[in-house]
């Protein structure tokens, strides 16, 4: 790892952790009064953009020169070829309810693609990262994604959009795939999704409609912890439309989502 990526590396982790401990604190302390955003049904509290704050803040006092983009608003520009995708509380439907699958997800870019992520889960007690070409840890060991061959025996994750127009849509690819898979997880943060299927406890997941945030810390985790990535038409991954899996299953996987989709 090099020493600027170690460095980016350092940020983001102390940054997740201050900001995921706080929300945590904050909700077993308080009555959560959730607002909405895109739907009745997207929640935002004021833990999420407390959350985002700390890590702005933090990134701006650091590093005033990155660019930041956040889930509840930030979006400034910089000049120094470095760019933060930030989640404050991914799974916040999960957080409102007192549901522990809720995670605080920081990555950061440069020209070439995601340097770093980190995804900190705080009611688990769980942090995963990953540094470009450096590798994947759970609290600081070694993970790698499941070596499953038969799609048949794959456990799969995926996710829901907020309108119920687009959630039809995405159930009918479910039903479509979940005949040629062991069984359908819905975890609801697709941040953990992705490190799940990173640390072997999924063996794949997709999702359509993500944005960049969500998906940036994760997928590089993933990847670099064996996992291969791509959309569901054999394009590059795209928070837009996202399959990461176990490298024998990957094909197959995607090929069938691709059929799904052109039926859809």
């Amino acid at each position: 790892m090099s020493a600027a990526a170690a460095d980016l590396l350092a940020l983001a982790t102390d940054l997740a952790v201050r900001a995921g401990d706080a929300a945590l604190a904050g909700r077993r302390g308080a009555v959560v009064e959730p607002g909405t955003k895109s739907t009745l049904t997207d929640l935002v509290t004021v833990f999420d953009k407390a959350a985002e704050t700390t890590i702005v803040e933090g990134l701006a006092d650091r590093r005033p020169d990155d660019a930041i983009v956040g889930e509840e608003g930030t979006d400034r520009d910089g000049t120094s070829g470095i760019s933060w995708f930030v989640d404050p509380i991914d799974g916040t439907t999960n957080f409102v309810y007192g549901l522990p699958l809720w995670s605080t997800s920081i990555a950061a870019a440069d020209a070439d693609g995601m340097v770093v992520g980190v995804v900190y889960a705080p009611a688990i007690g769980e942090l995963f990262v990953a540094t470009r070409g450096g590798g994947a840890t759970l609290d600081g060991r070694p993970i790698h994604c499941s070596d499953r061959t038969d799609l048949a025996l794959a456990l799969v994750a995926t996710g829901f959009a907020y309108t119920a127009a687009r959630r039809q849509e995405q159930a009918a690819i479910v039903a479509d795939v979940i005949g040629a898979v062991r069984d359908i997880r819905r975890l609801g943060s697709a941040a953990l999704d992705l490190c799940y299927v990173a640390s072997g406890r999924y063996d794949a997941y997709f999702e359509t409609g993500l944005n960049s945030w969500d998906a940036a810390a994760g997928e590089l985790i993933a990847r670099e912890a064996g996992c291969r990535s791509g959309d569901h038409r054999g394009g590059p991954a795209r928070p837009a439309e996202l399959l990461v899996a176990a490298p024998a299953i990957f094909a197959e996987l995607q090929a069938r989502l691709a059929a799904a989709v052109d039926v859809s």
